[in-house]
Parts: structure tokens; C-alpha cells; sequence
């Protein structure tokens, strides 16, 4: 074969460094990105935080303006945007201003964001050990408490039987089921009331053995848990009454009395800690629509070190000046990269509040049909990148705090042609749950029949799919006296 050269011409997609911090800070939350830009800071001299004033050598820092209709770069002089190749060898400000990256923002009524401090809390088994501790027990006893308390749940329900606790303490400590069972009834004796039972029907009946014997219903609830437990659980209430001999109002205040008790005794000492969001966008009413913001709050305000800039000499090929050269070269494509993720997340929010405005003037009812691609085609930009925007990124609307996934659902062709949101469904299920009938509850089919009338078709099971995402029980288990 005869050996030849042949020019070709393509293109292809390289993941340069710039490229893949880029998408690296554009998926980052509020609290990772700064996170992020703490470690940038302590590992590149050349940045610094923006405290507001001029920066070191005189200059004041730009700032980036967002609305909900332009992202614009504003400086002192004449504005242009960052090349896509920066010169090393050149001052900031011949490129681009020291390149702050905040967000102004107009004053929209003195918004404020709080830091919460989380504080931990005592745990259920930290409880209960201190109360163990001031009982007079026996060495054996303590030993059977300890693992008693260990084998207690979150909700403060014991979750291991007799005689795998007797197997826990191992063949060194001889104990018979009747002690076991004596300390058990001891630690069921103790604060919260209700806690150490096997199952719901023996926490609330350790709950009810607390009330003052003069109580109202007191003796009917007891019989009504103890002994139609079963029936209580399926709601017959038509049965119940018959048996204790109750009328239908009568019945209601014993239920009430029920009710009244807590089914998980524990929960007040859950240390699982709250999560706290800080928005990314701000969403509110102006001049007779929706205008969306960037939180300046969660942006971070950062700029180039003006005297380590200076410091670079041209043509110098030292090890310190190199040294300072390469990390300013980091700094710059930092700076971009931030930019370049609070551009797109304003473009990606404002577009979102475009598409869903009947959702801010009406409720989850009026929510339009939206998907990834309904917004990457309107800003220009690939699915992906729409995705991680979205994620772990949060709106703060006059309706809530929502994420910004929130805003995309699926749709069901309705009767005329149109479509509906799954979550506009969900919100009708939820509305019609409400406005139920308490002793005829709503079944699926029959909220699917509603929906019918109203031109939107929906399957029986994914009506129940709905309801089992709103924590919604069915029909049967919903159904009161009144």
C-alpha cells in the first residue's frame, strides 16, 4: 500500500479543566458552592473576598446585575464580555474589572435570611438510660434495662421479643422470662408515657392507664382498645357500637379521647436534625407580574488581589513570578465559571416563573405540563445542563420555598385536546379529599369519575398512585363518624 498524507477537518469536544469546573460548580447547592469557594480562597492568594470597598491597588470591584429580563456585566469603563482565551501576561483590568461576582439586587422589602444554630438534642435511649440510672435496680436488672433501651426504636416501640433479649445478654447471665418481663414493665412506667411497647394497641393502652380515673370515656376506651382493637383499625364503627352499646355520639367521644393519645410516644426525641434551605432565586410580584432574582445573600463575592496581580512581571520566567502567574490564571476561569452558573441559573428560574405563572396567581391547580427539554430548547442550552441547574436548587415564591424540580411533572391528555400537570392532579385529589364526606369517603374510582366530569382522564390505579404519593390512606381507612 502506498503511503500518502491527507488533510481532514473535524470538530470534537474536549473537557478542558475550565470546561469541567464549569459544570462542577453548576450542579454544586448554595452550601456546597460555598464550600467550594472557601477552599479556592485558601488555596489561591490571588483571590479575595469583596468586603464592598476598592480592592487593593484602588480599583472598586465590578458587579454583575440581575433581572429577570438581562444579565449584564457593568464596570467603571467600557463593558465587554471574558474572551474564551485570557492572556496571563496582562493586568485583570485590560480583560475584564476585578470581577466581583455578586448579583445586585433592588431592595424588595427587606428580606433577610437567618442562620439557624441546630442544637442536638437528647436522644430516647440517652433518656431513658438517665431515668434508669435514679431507679433503685438490681446489677442484673441495669444490665437488662441497658439492652431493653438499646432494642427501642425511634418511635419507642420495643422491636425484639422475650427471649431474644435473654440471648443478648449471653449464657454469663442466667434470667428468667418473668424478670425480663418485670423490667420491661418498669421501663413502661417511665417518661415519654407509652414507650417499651411491643405494638400500638399496648402503647395506648399504657397511655390510657395514665389518665386521672375520673376522666370522661376513660373505662370505654379501655375496653374499646383492649378488646375490639381489630374493628377500631377497619373503622367499624357500625359493630362497635352494638358491642359496647354506644351511641353513634357517644362513640365519637370515646374515639376523640383515642385520638387524643400519641401512636408514636417517642418522636419527641428524634435527633434527627432539620435541614435548612437558603434559596437560590427570589420570585415576587412587581408592576403587575412575576420578576425573579438571584439571592445576593447565597452569591459569592469574590475578586482579584490586585497587589499580587501587579506583581507579575512580563517575560519573567522566575519561579515565584510563575508561581503567581498560574494561579491567577485560576483565579480568572474561577471567577467565569461562577458567573457563568449564576447566568444560567437566572436564565433557567426566569424561564420556569414564565411557563408557570398560573401556579404563582392560582395554586398547584393551575401548574402547567413541563419538561427538561421545554427549557433547554427556550434558553439554548442541552438537557443536561437543565438538569443541573434544577437540582438541589431552590424558589422562593409568595407560595413556599419550592425546588426547582418541583416545577417539572409529567402531563394527561384531558377531553378538549389539552393537557394537565400530574401535580395539578394531585392537587385536585388533595382538594377533593378535603371537601370529602367523613362517613363516605371518596374511593379511587370515584374521584377517577370526578375527574372524568371535569374532562381530564385519569386510571383508577394511577389516581392510586397519586393518593399514595400524598400520604393520602384509602377509602376504608379514612372513614370517621363525623
Amino acid at each position: 500500500m502506498k503511503q500518502s498524507l491527507q488533510l481532514k477537518l473535524g470538530q470534537n469536544l474536549t473537557m478542558t479543566p475550565q470546561l469541567q469546573q464549569a459544570i462542577r460548580l453548576l450542579q454544586l447547592s448554595t452550601l456546597e458552592l460555598q464550600t467550594e469557594v472557601q477552599m479556592a480562597l485558601e488555596s489561591n492568594p490571588l483571590l479575595e473576598q469583596d468586603e464592598g470597598g476598592p480592592a487593593e491597588g484602588g480599583e472598586p470591584a465590578a458587579e454583575v446585575n440581575g433581572s429577570e429580563h438581562e444579565t449584564t456585566l457593568t464596570a467603571q469603563g467600557d463593558s465587554e464580555n471574558i474572551p474564551d482565551e485570557l492572556p496571563v501576561d496582562s493586568s485583570w483590568e485590560d480583560v475584564f474589572d476585578t470581577g466581583a461576582t455578586s448579583f445586585s439586587a433592588p431592595d424588595t422589602g427587606g428580606r433577610d435570611i437567618t442562620e439557624a444554630v441546630t442544637v442536638s438534642s437528647e436522644s430516647l435511649q440517652d433518656h431513658l438510660t438517665w431515668q434508669v440510672e435514679m431507679t433503685n435496680l438490681s446489677e442484673t436488672d441495669r444490665l437488662i434495662a441497658d439492652t431493653v433501651i438499646d432494642a427501642i426504636d425511634e418511635d419507642g416501640y420495643l422491636t425484639i421479643g422475650t427471649e431474644d433479649i435473654r440471648r443478648s445478654l449471653g449464657s454469663g447471665v442466667a434470667v428468667e422470662p418473668d424478670e425480663i418481663e418485670a423490667v420491661i414493665h418498669r421501663i413502661q412506667q417511665l417518661d415519654p408515657i407509652g414507650v417499651c411497647a411491643r405494638d400500638l394497641q399496648e402503647s395506648l393502652l399504657l397511655q390510657l392507664q395514665q389518665f386521672d380515673t375520673g376522666t370522661p370515656w376513660l373505662r370505654e376506651a379501655k375496653v374499646l382498645v383492649r378488646d375490639f382493637f381489630g374493628l377500631l383499625s377497619n373503622r367499624d364503627y357500625t359493630r362497635i357500637g352494638s358491642k359496647i352499646k354506644l351511641t353513634r355520639d357517644e362513640l365519637q367521644q370515646v374515639i376523640n379521647l383515642i385520638q387524643s393519645l400519641n401512636p408514636r410516644p417517642g418522636s419527641a426525641y428524634n435527633t434527627t436534625e432539620p435541614e435548612y434551605i437558603i434559596p437560590d432565586v427570589y420570585v415576587f410580584r412587581k408592576d403587575g407580574g412575576w420578576q425573579v432574582e438571584l439571592n445576593p445573600d447565597s452569591i459569592p463575592r469574590l475578586r482579584i488581589n490586585t497587589m499580587y496581580a501587579n506583581m507579575i512581571k512580563r517575560g519573567n520566567n522566575s519561579r515565584d513570578n510563575n508561581y503567581l502567574r498560574d494561579n491567577l490564571q485560576e483565579a480568572r476561569w474561577f471567577l467565569k465559571s461562577l458567573q457563568s452558573r449564576h447566568e444560567t441559573l437566572l436564565k433557567v428560574a426566569t424561564c420556569i416563573v414564565e411557563r408557570q405563572h398560573g401556579f404563582l396567581d392560582y395554586g398547584e391547580e393551575a401548574m402547567r405540563p413541563m419538561v427538561l427539554r421545554s427549557i433547554a430548547e427556550a434558553i439554548e442550552m442541552h438537557e443536561s445542563t437543565v438538569s443541573r441547574v434544577t437540582t438541589r436548587k431552590y424558589m422562593h415564591t409568595p407560595r413556599g420555598i419550592y425546588e426547582f424540580k418541583y416545577f417539572f411533572s409529567s402531563h394527561v391528555s384531558t377531553e378538549t385536546g389539552g393537557e394537565c400537570s400530574a401535580t395539578a392532579i394531585r392537587a385536585i385529589i388533595k382538594k377533593l379529599v378535603a371537601a370529602e364526606n367523613p362517613a363516605k369517603p371518596l374511593s379511587d374510582s370515584k374521584m377517577a369519575s370526578v375527574l372524568a366530569d371535569q374532562g381530564i382522564n385519569v386510571a383508577r390505579r394511577t389516581i392510586a398512585k397519586y393518593r399514595e404519593s400524598l400520604s393520602i390512606s384509602p377509602s376504608n381507612e379514612r372513614k370517621r363518624l363525623s
